[in-house]
Order: C-alpha cells, then sequence, then structure tokens
C-alpha cells in the first residue's frame, strides 16, 4: 500500500513533470502512430499543472519556466492528424477551469498563447471538434477579468483593432447545435461584463457590431416560421401543430431573454446598439402593419395576431425604457396627436397636454426601419422621421381631425391599434388589448401621465363589472370602457358560443360574464364520453384556475393569442375520446371561471375548492360485491348478470365469453369474463372498458345479433402537470368492439342493460354536481361562511 502511496506522490512529482515535458519536446511530428503517446503526455501535464496550481508553487514555476503552452501550440502546428485537436483542446479547458490562482490565469493569457490556439486553422467538418472548441473559449472567457482582458486584444495607439476570441466565438452563434449556441452566448455575456471603453467601442462598431444585427435576422425569420405555423392551412388544430407552435415559441423566448441579459449589462453603448437592432429591425416593422400604413402594409407579411404576440412577450421579457417608450409612442400616436390638436383649440398652446409624442419618440430618433419592398426592390430602408410625417398626414387627413363636431370615441377606433382592438376577429381583439394594457402596466413607461391609459402600477380586481381596470378620469381605456366591454361581451355572447379557451380568456379580462352559458356546456358534457372524470377534473383543475385568474399582465403569457387564433380556424373531423376529454376540461374551466368572477363581483374575493360528497352506499339502490365493482384484468367476477355472447381477437380467435355491466356510485365497468373452468357461476376477466366511454352501443343493420362499441382507449393523468395533454402530438385511437349474441333478443338486452347501468352512474354523478350547478351556489357559500 505504501509503495502505491508513493508512486501516487510521485506522479505529482517535479522531477516526474519535467521529464514529461522533456518527452513531449522531442516529439517532431504527430501521427497516427504517435497521437495516443502524445495525448497521454498532454493530459499527465494538465493533471500536474492542475495539481500544482494549488499544492506545490514550483511545479507552476516550472510549467512557466519551459514555456509549456508554446508546446502545446507547437503540438497544433506539427500535427499531420486533426484527431489531436479535441483532447489537446478539452485538456486546455480543465486545466484552465480548474485554475484558482490569479498569477496562473494571467500567465496562461499572455505572450499570445491563447490567440495562437484560437486562430489555428481546425477543421470543424467532422467530429465534435467544434464543441470542444467553443468549450474552450467558454472556459477562456470564464477567467478573464478587466485587468486581463487587455492581453486578449489587439490594439493600434488607444483603438482596439482585434479581438480573437470574440470574433472567432461569433462564427457559431447561430451553430445548429444547441449546447454550442448556448456556449457561445455565455461567452458573450462573460465578456460584455467586464469589457473596458476601448474593448466595447470595438463589439459595438462594424464589423463586429453585425453580430446583434445577426442576432435580430435570426429572431425575425424565426418570427416569420412562427407565423407561417399559426396561419398554415394544412392539419388545423392537431396537437402536432400545436406541439411545434409551443416549441417555437420556446426558441423565440430564450432568444428574449439573451437580449434582456445583454441590456442587464447596463452600458449604455451595448444597450443603445441591441434597442437600435431591434427596433429597426424587429419592432417597427411589426408595428407598421399596426398602424395600419396602406404603403407599409405586411412589410415582413406576419400576420397581425403573431406580429401583436411577438410584441407584447418582447416587452414582457426585454422591456427596457426605450423600447417600452418607443412602441408606446408609436401605437398611440393617432391619440395623442388628438389630445395635442385638442390642447391648442382650448388652450391656444400645448400647455397641460398629454399627447405629446416627442418625449416618448426620443429613443426612435435617426433609427432606419428595414422593410420589405416588391421582389425587385429587394429590402429597403424607412427613417422613423419619414414615419412620423406619413403619420402627421394621415392624421390631418381625417375628418375627425380638421376642427368639425366629432365623436372623439368613435375617431379613436378607426386609428392603428384600436381598430385591432375594436376587430371582429376575437383572437386580434384580445390580443390588442392585451398589449395595451401590457404597456399601461410597465413601469419603464416614460413621459406618459398615469391616467394616459387608465391603469396604475399596481393593478387591482375591483367589485364592479371594470374590475379588470382602475378608473382614472380622462384615460384612452377608461373613454373607450363602454366599447371594450361592448366588445369583450359580444365574444362571450356569440351564436354559435366561441370556443371554450376564447371564453376563458376573455373572462380574465372582463372578471365578468355569463354563468348560465357555462353550466349549460357542462350538464352536455354530462351525456358525453367523460362524465365520469367531470368530479376528479373539477378537483384538479380548481386550484390552477384560481391561480390562473390572479394572474397580473406582467407574468401572463400571451401565447393564449395564437392559441386562440388555431381555434378559430376550422377543426379536422378526426374526432376521439382524447378531444372529448379537452372539451371536457375546457367546459370544467369555464364553469369555475364564472362561478370565480360571480364570487369576485358579489363577494370581493375568489372561492376555495369546494367539497364533493359521493352518495353514500344507502343512496345506490342495487349493491355489487366488490369483485364486480372493482374488477382487474384475471381476476374472478360473478356471471349472475352476464350475458353470454362472442367476441372475435386478432391475436385469440373467436371466444365466448359473458358481457356483465355493472355501476356503482360515480364508477362504472364494462367487463369481459370467461367462464371459469371449475366454477360454473364464476368467471375470469379477460377485458375492462370505463362504461362512460361506450358512448351509445350500436345494433348492426344487417346483422341485429351484433352490437357495436366504440371504447374509451385515453386515459388521462392527473399526476402529471396539468394541461399537458393538449400538447400530445399523437392522441390514441378509440377501441373497437363487436360482440355476437345468439339472438336478437339477447342483443337488445345486452344494449339495455349498458345504457341502464350508465343512466345510474351518471344520476351519481349528476347527484354529486348538483350543489355546484345550482342557481344559489352563492348564495349557500356566503350562509355557511356565516354560520
Amino acid at each position: 500500500m505504501w509503495r502505491l502511496l508513493w508512486r501516487s506522490i510521485d506522479r505529482f512529482s517535479l522531477q516526474h513533470f519535467k521529464s514529461v515535458i522533456t518527452e513531449l519536446r522531442q516529439i517532431k511530428v504527430v501521427n497516427e502512430q504517435n497521437r495516443d503517446t502524445v495525448v497521454d503526455l498532454l493530459q499527465t501535464i494538465v493533471e500536474i499543472v492542475t495539481y500544482g496550481d494549488r499544492q506545490d508553487p514550483l511545479i507552476f514555476e516550472c510549467f512557466m519556466e519551459y514555456q509549456v503552452l508554446a508546446e502545446f501550440v507547437r503540438v497544433l502546428k506539427i500535427s499531420t492528424s486533426s484527431t489531436i485537436e479535441a483532447p489537446l483542446l478539452q485538456y486546455l479547458s480543465i486545466m484552465i477551469q480548474n485554475m484558482d490562482s490569479e498569477h496562473a490565469i494571467y500567465y496562461c493569457l499572455s505572450n499570445d498563447y491563447v490567440n495562437n490556439i484560437v486562430a489555428h486553422p481546425y477543421n470543424f467538418n467532422a467530429g465534435d471538434l467544434a464543441l470542444y472548441y467553443v468549450s474552450f473559449l467558454r472556459a477562456v472567457s470564464s477567467k478573464i477579468s478587466r485587468d486581463t482582458l487587455c492581453l486578449l486584444v489587439k490594439v493600434h495607439g488607444d483603438v482596439v483593432v482585434s479581438f480573437p476570441m470574440y470574433t472567432e466565438a461569433l462564427k457559431f452563434a447561430q451553430h445548429e447545435e444547441k449546447m454550442i449556441q448556448t456556449a457561445i452566448r455565455a461567452l458573450t455575456l462573460n465578456i460584455y461584463n467586464i469589457c473596458d471603453d476601448n474593448v466595447y467601442q470595438f463589439i459595438t462598431t462594424p464589423p463586429a457590431s453585425i453580430y446583434f444585427s445577426d442576432l435580430v435576422s435570426s429572431l425575425r425569420k424565426q418570427c416569420l416560421q412562427l407565423d407561417a405555423l399559426v396561419n398554415s392551412s394544412e392539419d388545423k388544430c392537431t396537437h402536432q401543430r400545436n406541439k411545434d407552435i409551443f416549441l417555437k415559441t420556446d426558441k423565440i423566448v430564450d432568444d428574449l431573454f439573451y437580449f434582456k441579459d445583454m441590456l442587464s449589462v447596463g452600458e449604455s453603448r451595448l444597450s443603445r446598439v441591441v434597442t437600435q437592432n431591434l427596433l429597426s429591425l424587429l419592432i417597427l416593422p411589426l408595428l407598421l402593419p399596426l398602424l395600419k400604413l396602406g404603403e407599409n402594409k405586411g412589410s415582413y407579411h406576419i400576420s397581425a395576431v403573431t406580429s401583436l404576440y411577438i410584441v407584447s412577450r418582447l416587452l414582457q421579457v426585454v422591456g427596457g425604457k426605450h423600447l417600452i417608450n418607443g412602441v408606446a409612442g408609436l401605437l398611440l400616436y393617432h391619440y395623442m396627436a388628438l389630445c395635442e390638436r385638442d390642447a391648442i383649440a382650448t388652450n391656444g398652446d400645448t400647455a397641460g397636454s398629454t399627447g405629446d409624442a416627442s418625449p416618448l419618440l426620443h429613443s426612435l430618433n435617426d433609427i432606419n426601419i428595414k422593410v420589405s419592398g416588391h421582389e425587385a426592390e429587394g429590402e429597403k430602408e424607412i427613417n422613423i422621421n419619414y414615419l412620423l410625417q406619413h403619420l402627421n398626414v394621415q392624421t390631418s387627413s381625417n375628418s375627425h381631425f380638421d376642427g368639425s363636431p366629432r365623436d372623439d370615441n368613435v375617431c379613436i377606433e378607426r386609428f392603428g391599434i384600436f381598430a385591432y382592438l375594436f376587430s371582429d376577429n376575437h383572437s386580434i381583439s384580445l390580443a390588442s388589448l392585451f398589449l395595451l394594457l401590457t404597456l399601461a402596466e410597465n413601469k419603464d413607461l416614460e413621459h406618459f401621465p398615469a391616467s394616459l391609459l387608465g391603469m396604475s402600477q399596481s393593478q387591482g380586481l375591483m367589485n364592479n363589472c371594470e374590475s379588470a381596470f382602475l378608473k382614472v378620469d380622462g384615460s384612452i381605456l377608461v373613454r373607450l370602457m363602454p366599447q371594450i366591454l361592448k366588445t369583450l361581451l359580444k365574444v362571450l355572447a356569440c351564436q354559435p358560443p366561441v370556443s371554450p379557451p376564447m371564453q376563458w380568456h376573455t373572462g380574465w379580462f372582463l372578471r365578468k360574464t355569463s354563468y348560465e352559458q357555462s353550466r349549460e356546456c357542462l350538464q352536455k358534457e354530462l351525456d358525453g364520453c367523460w362524465f365520469d372524470h367531470i368530479p376528479d377534473t373539477i378537483g384538479n383543475e380548481w386550484g390552477s384556475c384560481k391561480k390562473a385568474l390572479e394572474l397580473q399582465f406582467h407574468v401572463k403569457d400571451p401565447l393564449f393569442t395564437l392559441e386562440l387564433e388555431i381555434c378559430q380556424q376550422a377543426i379536422d373531423g378526426n374526432f376521439n375520446s382524447c378531444f372529448a376529454w379537452e372539451r371536457m376540461v375546457d367546459a370544467v374551466k369555464v364553469l369555475i371561471l364564472h362561478l370565480q368572477l360571480k364570487a369576485l363581483i358579489f363577494m370581493g374575493c375568489l372561492l376555495e375548492k369546494p367539497s364533493l360528497e359521493s352518495p353514500s352506499d344507502s343512496d345506490l339502490g342495487k349493491t355489487y360485491s366488490r369483485d364486480i365493482s372493482s374488477p382487474s384484468f384475471g381476476s374472478e367476477v360473478s356471471l349472475g348478470s352476464g350475458i353470454p355472447c362472442r367476441i372475435a381477437f386478432s391475436y385469440a380467435g373467436v371466444r365466448d365469453i359473458y358481457l356483465v355491466a355493472v355501476a356503482r356510485g360515480i364508477s362504472g365497468k364494462l367487463i369481459l369474463a370467461e367462464k371459469h373452468p371449475f366454477r360454473s357461476q364464476r368467471g375470469v376477466v379477460i377485458a375492462i372498458a370505463p362504461l362512460a366511454g361506450l358512448s351509445q352501443p350500436r345494433i348492426d343493420e344487417d346483422h341485429p345479433t351484433w352490437l357495436h362499441l366504440r371504447i374509451r382507449e385515453f386515459e388521462p393523468n392527473f399526476v402529471k402537470a396539468k394541461g399537458s395533454q393538449s400538447k400530445v402530438s399523437t392522441p390514441p385511437a378509440d377501441g373497437r368492439w363487436t360482440l355476437g349474441f345468439h339472438s336478437a333478443k339477447a342483443c337488445e338486452t345486452a344494449r339495455l342493460l349498458i345504457l341502464e347501468e350508465t343512466c345510474k352512474q351518471r344520476s351519481s354523478v349528476e347527484s354529486m354536481l348538483a350543489p355546484l350547478l345550482r342557481e344559489d351556489y352563492l348564495v349557500n357559500v356566503l350562509d355557511s361562511q356565516g354560520d
């Protein structure tokens, strides 16, 4: 044992370290024959240096004296095989990551060692070399400081003319491998947080600054792809399409958080170049269609609902005073122009006017907006000042602004974002309202009187029909409150009714809606194939619905606007129990929403989850033995009420069986059992189906002894994340059973037995839900609280 310990100590000795270095120096060429030997030498050196950095200063002094990093550079140059590059970069990364001493880090970054390794002409076309290379760059970036950054840049006078590690890293910014993209973003943020003035000047001017425009262009491309998914004419409302949209929005949000991280560095030049690129390449081109400018309509061919979603999400995630105020200034330009003209007409000047757009649009000065022209023209630029002049001409040319008598609210409704707010397209209407309220709640909104949007910085819930908005005299939203309420109520009063998700999100805005309609929808689900799951669904969805209602605008994901747009499109005809399940869950959520809204209006608070009591055994009438009420595959059951029949299985041929239908409380099962070989009144269960999921059993028109049953195959799992079922890409198809009976009378008897037991099960569920569905449910809740 002592000999092994001595060998371990000797491995990290200074003498052994020198011998390894000497052996490496004797290598004149690296090829396939000696590659493994060289790799072992590099690994040993890194292990000893890492040990010496913490335990033995003499080792690192030897490392510097023998200029070992220069040997690493030499190995790269004398290698005839690229297979040495990946392990060399890997060991260097490990060594640098594990260095603690500032002295050691300073030495490794000096003498252009790192720059020479970075600039080596690697072949990234094969293997995982790119991953090792980027990991090396990231490891270096994590160790540099404001004092050591100067060792990695080249200067001419006081001007930085080259930063190899940064510029080489940016070549992998759009790499298809997510891990590499993440590493590059971490590297750039490391650099941005320790840059000095000279390096910032290099980063924020061309050609290095092209990185920021490329980032925004990539984000813009993803937005176009998202819009194509939202407005696809194929696979309407399919689960795979929804999944694709969720994945695409996740990628977009990841990019937005990266922009937020860059702005959070707090350096003015970095913030300026990021903000200007976001405004000129993405935000303003998206806003042009929303401003209703004919010549720029559809500048990037992105639909209104997608544009509204992207801008809302960007303001939520990225934020920042320049972005918030620039967007607010453009979207509300017509309204502010109206206010300013009113002030001039009333007072003779703009004193006291809330409509001056100049402060809000200060961040947009000298910005050129890149928009798509005709195919022959390609991309063209529009200066922001030209755009504002165009807006002024449009405002002045409208008859409502010429000083003649007018209805101000009607005037506002016809311009820009407000035209979308009162659109007949419900998803666009809600998306517009969400964007306006997102702006109104943002703490970075400057030069904007609190009354302008009718929102305070801390929104509360009022116990009346205007509970979503704090009333402030003279504000836009308060002036338009009658029209907004009318629009929201029109959504809820639509005939035929709009989709449950549309009702839900409309109710979230309104905090008041019709209870009767939601109760009728849930009662219809009692005739559906999932009525047995309604009580459990209420219990599982109550808490999440309550939490969702309490969400404020700055945390609510505007993704719902895209989902609503999809739901308004045509739905395919592939109906099965999975879609029926989603419809039932939606009906439950809408009922909970309406109950909570009534409670909010009349009680001033949200309701806690109700206690749904199951009917007692004495109320169930006929009772069954335990083996019938809770069967399992292979268990024995009584055949007393069973009806003999036959069924054909693809894997077992035709089999003689018994059909047993039984309901106990809110549970019901259809059992297929084979007669027990030794016990005449007992059977062995070979198949089980939920009674509620059988839909309507149907006798074949041509074969009156055949009974067709549709079996509910999809089974939800309440333990998993609630709401995740909508992301299932391929819901299972429903099963089909056809049972054959010895006579038409026996077949009819079996059908009636199934219907009778299903009716008993449904009655139990109805009894359980009856208190919740009563018109006076809230009164009873108040009485119980009073007691």
